[in-house]
């Protein structure tokens, strides 16, 4: 004797087919960060203009790379006695897992005009809050 399925029967199978293979959301983790800081470079390039060499493994994008030299600058503002940084321009490569940052920042001692602007002494802070190191 033969079982015979009808066509409901059959999608209620195969619907229990996929529900069975979907991904528990407990078993998907997310890897920890854990960002190794290989060092800064500072490069005065003319007057308050500065960029910052900035090396690092384990970053998630370009904004763990930013925010890396980000840090450098605001340091490196408060080192020079100013208070405020304006951020010109960022460019990132990785290769091999190595994560490269190009900063190119003014430096000010008033806040200056543009909206890509960061308070040095807030700035510093936040990073050590959140483990970045700075020059």
């Amino acid at each position: 004797m033969r079982a015979r399925l009808t066509k409901s029967a059959m999608g209620l199978a195969a619907l229990g087919g996929l529900i069975a293979c979907e991904p528990d959301e407990r078993a998907v983790q997310e890897a920890p960060f854990a960002p190794d800081y290989l060092g800064i470079e500072t490069r005065l390039l003319e007057g308050d203009l500065v960029s910052f060499q900035v090396e690092m493994k384990g970053a998630r994008s370009n904004t763990d790379v930013a925010r890396y030299g980000e840090c450098a600058a605001a340091q490196y503002a408060l080192i020079r006695g100013y208070g405020f940084a304006r951020h010109v321009r960022t460019n990132v490569a990785e290769k091999g897992g190595v994560w490269t940052g190009d900063a190119v920042y003014t430096i000010s001692p008033a806040l200056p005009r543009g909206l890509m602007t960061i308070d040095a002494e807030v700035t510093v802070q936040n990073c050590a809050e959140n483990g970045i190191p700075t020059v």
